[in-house]
């Protein structure tokens, strides 16, 4: 895999969660995706496609192609990972998005994978999970 910066695979993990639902991403389907105008869309698609990660045309929007395709569902698959942690611990779910956000970034992949091992222990042990949960929950309320 390329080494993108943080922006350009969020504009992947944007383009993949769009092209998801749709089945393809246009320029407006972005820039509300990630809050930002559409012409700086346009600039981050030409980039892509620079680096071969999307098959940019103009006035039509954008596919991704496999290597593009590969990075932005991994950048998604780690955001959910994460935000789902988040939320297991109880934070809430505004705050859970932005540290998620933050998060799929900066761990390293290793310590993602061991989330997820740890979130699917959690989704077949449910009596575990609502002692956590309960655990949590008194935590939380002790602090406040």
């Amino acid at each position: 895999m390329k080494h993108l910066s943080r922006k350009a695979e969020d504009y992947l993990e944007a383009i993949y969660r769009v092209t998801s639902r749709k089945g393809y991403a246009r320029t407006k389907d972005v820039a509300l995706e990630l809050g930002v105008r559409p012409s700086t869309v346009v600039e981050m698609f030409r980039k892509l496609h620079s680096f071969g990660l999307i098959e940019y045309r103009r006035y039509e929007g954008v596919v991704l192609l496999p290597e593009g395709e590969s990075i932005g569902r991994s950048v998604h698959l780690r955001h959910e990972t994460l935000k789902e942690f988040l939320l297991l611990l109880k934070v809430p779910e505004t705050v859970a998005e932005k540290d998620a956000c933050f998060m799929e970034h900066e761990l390293h992949p290793e310590t993602i994978q061991q989330i997820r091992a740890l979130l699917d222990c959690f989704g077949s042990d449910t009596e575990a999970a609502e002692t956590l949960k309960r655990h949590l929950t008194a935590a939380r309320l002790s602090r406040t």
